[in-house]
C-alpha cells in the first residue's frame, strides 16, 4: 500500500471524528454556540488551509530507492505569507533605522536630537506655565525737554510676585542726557526711583563730544493696571552739529535691560531668566543683589526721536545777528548802569 504523504506536526496530524451535525445545531438553537460545524471539522479546515500555504517540499516527501527521504527546508518556508511578510517588513525598517542612525552620527546630529526629545517636554510644561512679559516704551511731550516712561505688564497676578523687585537699566544715547540734579529733585519728592551710574558726565557737552551713559530706574507698580509697572525718567536732547541739506537728525533710544528680584523661586524666572547681574538691592542701600536679566517681548522695537539741527549755509547769518544782538544788549546794560547807578568817588 503507498504511504500516505507527510504531514505537518500538532494537533493537525491526529485525525479527527465526524462532525455530530445534529448535535452542533441543537446547541446553536439553545445556548448561541457555534454553528453547524464541529470543532473537528473547524480544526480540520484549519489544517487545509495551513497545509496549502506550505511548500510542497514540506508536505510531500521525495522518494529515492529503498525508503523515503524528507527533503530539508530554509526556516522561514515553514512560515505563512502574512508573517513571512511582517518579518520582511521589520527587517526592512531595521535597515532603515541604522541608516539614520549612522548618517546622525555622521552629521553630529545624534546628540542634538536625543537632547531635543528628552528636553523638550519638560521645557514645555515649564513654559505652558509662564505668560510673557510685555514691555512698552515711549516718549512723552514736545521739544527738547522729554519723559520717557516704560511700562512692564506680567501675566501673572502681582500678588504672587509680591516679594519681587523690578529694576530697569537704561541705556541713555550720545544724543541724550539725563540731569543728576533733577534726579535728586525728583527722589525727595517722591515721584522716581532713578540713579545714574555713570561718572564724569557732562550735561552741557554736545553730541559729537559725549558718552552714553546709564541709568538705573526702580520700577513701580502701576495703579491704573493690576499686573503692571511702571518706571519715569525726564531726558534732554543734546546740541548737534549743523547739517549741509537736511535740517533734522533722528536719535534711537534702545529697549532697556529689565532686571528682577525675587526672595523666593517663581515658574516665571525658570522661564525667561537669561543671566545674573549685580546691583544695589535698593536706591537707598548699598547692599548688592544679584538680579534676574529678564526675557521679554518688546511692543515696539525701538524708539525714534527726531532732533531738528541747523543748516551750515546759514552759518554767517547766525554768527553775524547774534553778534549784533550781543553789542545791542551791551550796550542797553551799559546805558542803563550810568543812567540809573549810584557811583561813589
Amino acid at each position: 500500500m503507498e504511504q500516505q504523504p507527510w504531514r505537518t506536526q500538532g494537533a493537525c496530524a491526529a485525525p479527527r471524528p465526524a462532525p455530530d451535525r445534529e448535535g452542533a445545531l441543537l446547541r446553536r438553537r439553545n445556548f448561541g454556540g457555534p454553528g453547524l460545524w464541529g470543532a473537528g471539522e473547524r480544526q480540520d479546515r484549519k489544517c487545509a488551509r495551513s497545509e496549502a500555504s506550505v511548500p510542497v517540499t514540506n508536505s510531500v516527501a521525495a522518494r529515492s530507492g529503498s525508503g523515503v527521504k524528507r527533503t530539508q527546508a530554509s526556516p522561514t518556508a515553514f512560515l505563512p505569507g502574512a508573517l513571512l511578510s511582517g518579518v520582511l517588513a521589520a527587517r526592512a525598517v531595521a535597515v532603515r533605522v541604522v541608516a539614520w542612525l549612522l548618517l546622525w552620527e555622521a552629521a553630529g546630529l545624534t546628540c542634538t536630537a536625543v537632547t531635543a526629545l528628552t528636553a523638550s517636554p519638560g521645557d514645555a510644561g515649564i513654559r505652558a506655565t509662564c505668560s510673557e512679559i510685555i514691555l512698552r516704551q515711549e516718549v512723552l511731550k514736545d521739544g527738547f525737554h522729554r519723559d520717557l516712561l516704560i511700562k512692564v505688564k506680567f501675566g501673572e497676578s502681582i500678588e504672587d510676585l509680591q516679594t519681587c523687585r523690578l529694576l530697569i537699566k537704561q541705556y541713555i544715547p550720545t544724543g541724550l542726557f539725563v540731569d543728576p540734579y533733577e534726579l535728586a529733585s525728583l527722589r525727595e519728592r517722591n515721584i522716581t526711583e532713578a540713579v545714574m551710574v555713570s561718572e564724569n558726565f557732562n550735561i552741557e557737552a554736545p553730541n559729537y563730544l559725549s558718552k552714553e551713559s546709564e541709568v538705573l530706574i526702580y520700577a513701580r507698580q502701576d495703579s491704573q493696571c493690576i499686573d503692571c509697572f511702571q518706571a519715569f525718567l525726564p531726558v534732554h536732547y543734546r546740541y548737534h552739529r549743523p547739517h549741509s541739506k537736511d535740517g533734522e537728525t533722528f536719535i534711537v533710544l534702545n529697549n532697556p535691560d529689565l532686571l528682577m528680584y525675587c526672595d523666593q523661586e517663581f515658574p516665571i524666572l525658570k522661564c525667561w531668566a537669561q543671566s545674573e547681574v549685580a546691583a544695589p538691592c535698593a536706591l537707598k542701600t548699598k547692599d548688592i543683589c544679584q538680579w534676574n536679566n529678564m526675557k521679554y517681548k518688546s511692543v515696539y522695537k525701538n524708539v525714534t526721536l527726531q532732533v531738528p539741527v541747523g543748516l551750515t549755509i546759514h552759518t554767517s547769518l547766525v554768527c553775524s545777528v547774534t553778534l549784533l544782538i550781543t553789542i545791542l544788549c551791551s550796550t542797553l546794560i551799559l546805558v542803563a548802569v550810568f543812567k540809573y547807578g549810584h557811583f561813589s568817588l
